[in-house]
């Protein structure tokens, strides 16, 4: 029905993850569900339960309800990055908050893969962005206000994937103006995000300049940070930042000062791999439980 209410020109998979906290840097995957819907009506789906090679905080499980012992025998997420790319290659990416984690999460585990998961030419569509431009809730209280249903299955991620479906033909029932092109819907809520230059979205290219996109420099391009203040590429390169943060940071200190580079500034021993587009796969879930 989503696919009847917003004609798609390519694939949109609208997908959920569960994971092991809240810190997208740091936290792993321990399932992820996609929800694929073709232009053609078509609809895949590929779902995981991934062992995330570190310890599950029960804080975590008490909220999801997977613990260690459910994910002993899973796959690690490298095990299944590259069918999980070629699911995604060429697609449009939706969710109920992906822009501020499961995007970025999900981001940062490809990159430990060794494969670099672009979005720039993704549009991106985040429910909650809608929701929170209009009724500003969390997914349980969307699905009561736009649907009229009660979310039991909070928190599992094909639950949740599904739900969030129903949310947003809930919004375009409810919101006559809201437009119906996917093009139109990621300029008005999602606007910039396919411009970030990493995962967390320090940095991001505005008008092709490489950008700071945080704290009291936001605004600023890193070449005037160069030119300006090095001290603060210095500062990310010693503080708390990801990899990947520091990396871009590194690129625009003076020649002298930028060491060895790292073109995968991540733990992966692999080359980046650039996944190859795919035909359409057959439909079908995944081997893990689905919550």
């Amino acid at each position: 029905m989503l696919d009847r209410l917003m004609p798609l020109e390519r694939p949109l998979v609208v997908f959920d993850t569960e994971t092991t906290g809240i810190n997208a840097r740091f936290d792993r995957i321990v399932e992820i569900a996609c929800v694929k819907l073709h232009p053609d009506g078509r609809r895949e789906v590929w779902v995981r339960r991934l062992n995330p090679g570190i310890p599950i905080p029960a804080a975590s499980t008490a909220i999801h309800g997977i613990g260690d012992a459910d994910v002993a025998g899973a796959p690690r997420f490298a095990d299944v990055a590259l069918e999980l790319a070629e699911f995604l290659a060429n697609a449009d990416l939706a969710g109920y908050n992906i822009t501020g984690f499961d995007l970025p999460v999900l981001r940062i585990e490809f990159l430990r893969a060794g494969i670099l998961f672009e979005i720039g030419q993704r549009r991106l569509l985040d429910a909650q962005r809608i929701f929170f431009a209009r009724e500003p809730r969390h997914l349980a209280a969307a699905a009561r206000f736009y649907c009229g249903l009660d979310h039991q299955g909070a928190h599992g991620a094909l639950a949740d994937a599904e739900m969030t479906m129903q949310v947003l033909i809930g919004q375009f029932q409810k919101y006559e103006d809201l437009p119906r092109a996917i093009a139109q819907l990621h300029e008005l809520f999602c606007a910039g995000l396919d411009q970030d230059m990493d995962p967390e979205g320090r940095f991001r290219l505005v008008n092709g300049q490489p950008t700071v996109n945080f704290g009291r420099n936001r605004g600023r391009t890193l070449k005037d940070m160069s030119r300006q203040e090095p001290g603060f590429l210095r500062w990310i390169l010693k503080g708390d930042f990801s990899a990947p943060v520091k990396e871009i940071a590194r690129r625009f200190l003076p020649e002298e000062e930028r060491g060895e580079q790292h073109p995968l500034p991540l733990d992966s021993p692999s080359p980046p791999v650039t996944p190859s587009p795919s035909q359409p796969q057959t439909g079908g879930r995944g081997d893990g439980e689905t919550g």
